[in-house]
Order: structure tokens, then C-alpha cells, then sequence
């Protein structure tokens, strides 16, 4: 059965001149205050504060303590109101801003890595052995040993990219250098929304402000907030083993079906994630429209994109990412923040 030939690297622009920032349009999570069971804390009024270097004034840390203590002086039930986890979130998000900002510069000037740093990603994070639960994304591939293994032919460039990214991240980092493992994930997370943005421009002829209202309108940017969520992957200290990643351009359909399975994929994941194995999407997926299991899918998300908004293709592609970024991995919540004294304040006498 014939498929059609839109790619999803096929938006991808011929200069760097046709990414544009998309911080402007999608603003860094916004972090609440937690709630209590019958009460909670609300801000309706903002003022022009001098801050510390943590973004926090003292003002705000005193209107914290202040309306925790009213809640649990009026008769609320607060366990334990912390006002250093509200620092350490405003701390992270920052942080994550900053190295959203940093990849975008360093992806903006090498537009043509852009492929490479997805499969980058995928070889990273398929190490993945469910037996033994060992590997997966941790930064194993930034060892010489294993880059230059067949699967990781022509990664190294990506690879160097990143690691020049991280020491402009890594300077003004507060909580310590970023891990390879959390840099490689979120670099992939920036090239695929920058060629979804990038898509929406050229639907709308190449005018940015309108692929930007579009992509605000239509996109499925909010859907990477579990993502943004998964901060804080440690790297390991030696490489992972060989053969647990394919030579994905030269494996068989089955082959590529038996490696997702085991990581706890099926096709439906192997067709979605086509861009991510080898620079030529409309090659591998009609490679893989060879196979019957796969063919529906690849059919589902060829005629996702060609529609305006590309949710069906968008979300599920997402979805899986951030699974992927997370096989086998604990995720250290509190991550690149300072550490911060916590206080119980049910322990506080009034």
C-alpha cells in the first residue's frame, strides 16, 4: 500500500535564519502554592520588590510564613508547609529556562545536527535492559568507547555540540553541573519542538508571528509539562554494554520491533519515533510501512501531519519521548537547586 511523503524532518529549515525563540510565546511553568485541606494561599497583588539572587524577596518569604501561619492559626490542618520548596521549584524552573535558551542558541547555529541529536537521544536511552534493570538514558554515550561504536556513527559532532552547551550551562548553574543524561534528553526535547514550530511557520508562508499564534493556538505545547517534570538523571560512571542498541539503518523491520519491545514499546512507538532513527524519516518509514503492524501507524501519523495542528502526531510523539527519557531512571527532585533549610511550621508556637 502506497504512503504518503511528508516528513517530520522535512520542516526542517535549510538556514539557521528560520528558527526563531519560542520563549516569548510559552512562558516557564508557573509554580502554585500547595494547598491545604481546607484553606489556601493566594497572591492578588504584585509590587516592585528588590530580590535576591534566588528570585525570592524578603517580602515574598515573609508573606509565605505569614499566610501559613494564618491558615494554621484559623483552624486548617497543615502538615508541613515548606516555603523552601516553593524556592527550590522557582529555582529549577529558572534554571530550566536557562537551559531551554542555551540549547536553542547552540541548535539555532547547527541546524543540520538537529537530526543527529534525536538518534543521539534514542541510542542514550535504549541501552534500557529490563532484566538486569541497568542502562537507559544515563549519559553512558558519552564515552569514547561507546560513541564510537557502529550504532553511533556520525553522533560525535552532536555529542560536541552538547558539550559545549554544557559549559556555558554548567557556569551559571547554582546547584551544581548538569548532568549528560538530563542535557542529551532535553536537547532532543528542543529540536523536536523547534521543527514543530518551525512547521507552523512555513504553514502560514513563512510569517513567524502567524506560525507562532498558530503553534500557540494549536500546538500541543502544554503537553511537555510531564517532561519538564523529569529533571534531575544521574549519569552513570562507565559505558554501558555493547549490542543493546541496533545499527537502526541497516536493521529489519522485526528487528527494530523486537528492541522496542523490550524496552516496553510497540509499534505504534516505533512508528512515531521514525525521525529518531537516521537522518532520512521518509526511508525508514517506508521501510517500516513494509511491515503490517507497523503500517497503520506510520498511515495515522503521515496524515497527522499534513494537518494544521499535527495533535495526533504531536502528542503521541511527546508521550513517548518522555517515557523514553525516563527508562530506568530515579529522578532527583531537588536537582540544580540550592539547598535550602526546611521548615515545619505546625511546629511553630503562635
Amino acid at each position: 500500500m502506497a504512503v504518503t511523503t511528508l516528513s517530520f524532518l522535512s520542516t526542517l529549515p535549510s538556514s539557521s535564519s528560520s528558527l526563531i525563540p519560542i520563549s516569548s510565546s510559552h512562558p516557564s511553568p508557573t509554580i502554585t502554592a500547595p494547598k491545604s485541606s481546607s484553606g489556601r494561599i493566594c497572591c492578588r497583588k504584585n509590587e516592585a520588590l528588590v530580590h535576591n539572587e534566588d528570585g525570592f524577596s524578603r517580602r515574598d518569604v515573609l508573606k509565605c510564613l505569614g499566610a501559613t501561619i494564618s491558615i494554621a492559626s484559623s483552624g486548617s490542618f497543615v502538615e508541613m508547609a515548606m516555603a523552601a520548596d516553593l524556592i527550590q521549584l522557582r529555582q529549577r524552573s529558572e534554571f530550566l529556562s536557562k537551559v531551554k535558551g542555551t540549547l536553542y542558541d547552540a541548535i539555532k547555529a547547527n541546524p543540520e545536527l538537529l537530526p543527529s541529536l534525536l538518534t543521539l537521544a534514542l541510542n542514550d536511552a535504549m541501552t534500557y535492559d529490563k532484566a538486569t534493570k541497568s542502562g537507559g538514558p544515563n549519559g553512558s554515550i558519552r564515552f569514547s568507547s561507546e560513541i564510537s561504536r557502529p550504532e553511533n556513527q556520525g553522533l560525535s559532532s552532536a555529542l560536541n555540540l552538547l558539550e559545549e552547551a554544557k559549559k556555558e550551562i554548567d557556569s551559571y548553574s547554582k546547584g551544581g553541573p548538569i548532568s549528560f543524561s538530563d542535557l542529551i534528553q532535553y536537547a532532543a526535547q528542543s529540536a523536536v519542538k523547534r521543527t514543530f514550530l518551525t512547521a507552523a511557520i512555513r504553514k502560514c508562508g513563512g510569517n513567524e508571528e502567524k506560525g507562532n499564534l498558530l503553534y500557540t493556538a494549536y500546538g500541543s505545547n502544554g503537553q511537555w509539562g510531564l517532561f519538564d517534570k523529569q529533571l534531575g538523571r544521574s549519569d552513570t560512571q562507565e559505558p554501558d554494554p555493547e549490542g543493546r542498541v541496533p545499527q537502526w539503518q541497516k536493521a529489519s523491520v522485526q528487528e527494530m520491533k523486537d528492541k522496542f519491545s523490550a524496552v516496553g514499546f510497540g509499534p505504534r512507538q516505533l512508528a512515531v519515533m521514525s525521525a529518531f532513527l537516521g537522518p532520512d524519516q521518509l526511508a525508514t518509514e517506508n521501510l517500516l510501512a513494509s511491515d503490517p503492524d507497523v503500517l497503520p501507524w506510520v498511515q495515522k501519523y503521515q496524515r497527522s501531519r499534513e494537518t494544521v495542528s499535527q495533535t495526533d502526531y504531536e502528542v503521541d510523539l511527546i508521550t513517548t519521548l518522555t517515557k523514553l527519557s525516563c527508562l530506568g531512571q530515579r529522578i532527583n527532585y531537588e536537582a540544580y537547586s540550592y539547598p535550602v533549610k526546611k521548615v515545619d511550621f505546625t511546629k511553630i508556637k503562635l
